[in-house]
């Protein structure tokens, strides 16, 4: 299709913003690009690979049954580097729709029922199917960090997005091959790959209080916003409202003590971190931290450190003592944290 042709559809379709804004990642050459409208799988894999080096599609992932098999074919039918561009309505979006769209408080009792129905059942084993059945997943919910989770997984990198007409645009580029994860954490309880003793790679079992796919965004986080005080991702969207008060309160950590009755953990000891946060150490914290089992209740209690290095030299600190006298300095770290955190209300956020 000519790239004049694009602009009148596209424009058509979804107005001259959303031209404007796609315009740029569209190859020179008119037989190269892909412009669809479609939430169907079989639309996707009938396309001839080798092709195009960019795919527009003009339907909302929203009214995608098999989300991640989507993005799979989408990924196979375009080469490294090729670009994909869509839309999606998120949870922030929907919510301000329905909340302005009704009176209150007739409209956060929409607000409600309209989370139960599309972001609660859809996640729970026993009306999942229901849903799926009654919706054949159209017009779904779905967040941001979940949608670029699933991008992520699937093999792309998020380069740009904008909010457009009450949707979110978004342009990726193909990266590598997808994960093919068939254990994404969805449910209640996740299991996350942690580094442990040895430098081995384990699973901690956690209360989720981030939207499904969220693992997959960290190093994008990371580039997006950096770390704040205490070490945490700055302006972190993946972490839900629950999650924010689980983790305020530290709900989220009590799965671990499965963890410390598997072996795996110890009751104090250095976090158990993710690939991508490990990556940000020094090469001698590194090796220290392989050399002892992570612990449920961090130095971190003890210190209150608020930038990386002052993270880092706190680890540090506590492994070398630990090295010399573990009973001793577990005992000692132990109490000191639960000082912190019971009568001066030290908090990890």
């Amino acid at each position: 299709m000519p790239l004049r042709d694009f602009k009148e559809v596209i424009i058509e379709f979804t107005g001259d913003e959303v031209w404007s804004f796609v315009e740029s990642y569209l190859e020179t050459d008119r037989e190269k690009n892909l412009l669809i409208a479609t939430s169907t799988l079989f639309n996707i894999k009938n396309q001839p690979t080798d092709t195009f080096n960019s795919l527009v599609n003009l339907k909302r992932v929203n009214d995608v049954r098999y989300l991640n098999k989507f993005f799979e074919a989408i990924n196979a039918l375009l080469p490294d580097g090729g670009i994909y561009i869509n839309s999606v309505q998120t949870y922030a979006i929907r919510k301000e729709k329905i909340l302005k769209r009704f009176f209150w408080p007739l409209n956060w009792f929409v607000y409600t029922v309209d989370v139960l129905l599309r972001r609660v059942f859809p996640k729970l084993w026993l009306t999942k199917k229901i849903y799926f059945f009654v919706t054949q997943g159209s017009n779904r919910v779905l967040s941001k960090a979940e949608t670029f989770g699933r991008l992520y997984s699937c093999g792309f990198e998020v380069i740009d997005e904008k909010v457009i007409n009450s949707e979110l645009y978004y342009v990726c580029r193909k990266i590598k091959e997808p994960a093919f994860d068939n254990r994404p954490t969805y449910g209640p309880l996740v299991r996350l790959k942690r580094h442990g003793k040895n430098g081995e790679l384990f699973n901690v079992y956690k209360m989720r209080t981030m939207h499904p796919f969220s693992e997959y965004l960290q190093e994008y986080v990371y580039n997006l916003n950096q770390l704040e005080e205490g070490g945490k991702f700055k302006d972190d969207f993946r972490v839900t409202t629950i999650g924010r008060f689980m983790r305020k309160f530290w709900l989220d950590e009590l799965p671990m003590l499965i963890n410390v009755a598997k072996g795996q953990m110890k009751l104090v000891g250095v976090r158990p971190l993710s690939r991508q946060y490990f990556g940000l150490y020094t090469e001698e914290l590194k090796a220290k931290r392989n050399l002892f089992k992570p612990g449920l209740v961090p130095p971190f209690y003890v210190d209150m450190p608020k930038t990386l290095q002052e993270i880092m030299d706190s680890e540090m600190r506590y492994l070398e003592a630990y090295e010399k006298n573990a009973f001793t300095t577990d005992w000692i770290y132990f109490w000191k944290a639960m000082y912190n955190i019971f009568i001066r209300h030290a908090r990890s956020n």
